[in-house]
């Protein structure tokens, strides 16, 4: 387990493990999930990571294939 500490001003660090983990860097977005007395940290979605992801009644095989990549 990882533990870090909130300061006074309610900030924290991420330690490095996580951030190696997790694949971020400064600038990098991450999102929260609350669930019950759990969160989750996590890199928060690009929207261009999957730029076909709107056309939908498009997709097929090759889709899923190019976003394997």
């Amino acid at each position: 387990m990882i533990i870090g500490r909130i300061t006074a001003k309610a900030q924290t660090t991420i330690p490095r493990a996580v951030r190696l983990a997790l694949g971020i860097k400064p600038g990098d977005e991450i999102a929260y999930e609350i669930d019950g007395d759990r969160v989750t940290i996590r890199r928060a979605s690009d929207p261009f990571d999957k730029p076909f992801a709107a056309f939908t009644e498009w997709s097929d095989d090759l889709d899923e294939a190019y976003d394997a990549l």
